[in-house]
């Protein structure tokens, strides 16, 4: 199922995106929304790390 991972990192960035763009009061505030959207994969994956003292 390697080619499975792109796709939920996919559907995951477009609902992070929205989600975060719905959000934002102002323009900049989506545009870090936007942002924040590409990279949240990697901030689950260290709190999650944090959690479990890894």
């Amino acid at each position: 199922m390697k080619h499975g991972n792109g796709a939920v990192y996919g559907l995951g960035f477009i609902g992070a995106a929205v989600y975060f763009i719905q959000q934002a009061p102002s323009f900049w505030a989506g545009v870090l929304g936007f942002l924040k959207a590409i990279v949240w994969p990697a901030l689950v994956v260290y709190k999650l790390m944090g959690f479990l003292k890894m």
